[in-house]
């Protein structure tokens, strides 16, 4: 099966496009206002109006008011939500599209017994984060602690960029993998040639 692909973190109408074009499948915008990758609703929907079809866009969250995130929803056309932060299983479900609910890979839970708790997530994304931190950090975790036997889809994140990201698959073997600052010459600025060779590389793995 192919290696799913988002980029996430994409503040520019050329970035979404640049990912686009070289083949990802998803592009993430940051509601989260601490975050040096953060666009408001106007930036928002520039992106998401430039891209072509079949690139899913998805909106990124962290323990945000039930109505700041109704009001986003009701604003930009979002195909998918993530939440990175403590929100319950009611609050992800509850704003009428699917969603990915983030597992903080750093912190020390029982993780087959949480992503149970979200029995209608579509799927997990595992980052190296620690608990109340958003991501993005650039490190890796521990790719053994990877949980086994999940029915879900499993996305990785945290730390990937074009140098280790065929190594990633090929030992974690996920449903899709989670980029921002790996192909970023700055935060939220991304850098064309990086996913160019991450693409490269995971349609290399993928064809192995």
């Amino acid at each position: 099966m192919r290696t799913r692909v988002k980029i996430c973190g994409i503040t520019r109408v050329e970035d979404a496009l640049v990912a686009a074009e070289f083949g990802v499948d998803a592009i993430g915008l940051v509601f989260y206002k601490k975050s040096p990758r953060h666009v408001d609703v106007e930036q928002a929907i520039k992106i998401i109006m430039a891209l072509p079809p079949f690139v899913t866009s998805v909106g990124l969250f962290m323990d945000a008011p039930a109505d700041d995130i109704s009001a986003i929803v009701k604003s930009v056309p979002l195909d998918l939500l993530q939440f990175h932060g403590d929100e319950c299983p009611a609050n992800c479900g509850q704003y009428g599209l699917p969603y990915i609910k983030a597992v903080a890979m750093q912190s020390h839970m029982n993780y087959a017994l949480y992503t149970a708790s979200y029995p209608d997530a579509a799927g997990f994304l595992l980052d190296s984060h620690g608990t109340g931190q958003a991501g993005g950090t650039g490190k890796t975790f521990d790719w053994t602690q990877m949980p086994e036997g999940q029915e879900k889809p499993l996305i990785l994140a945290g730390g990937l960029s074009p140098d280790n990201v065929a190594d990633a698959i090929e030992q974690v073997k996920p449903y899709g993998i989670d980029l921002s600052s790996g192909v970023e010459s700055s935060p939220g600025i991304k850098d064309a040639s990086k996913i160019e060779n991450l693409m490269k590389e995971v349609r290399e793995v993928d064809c192995s």
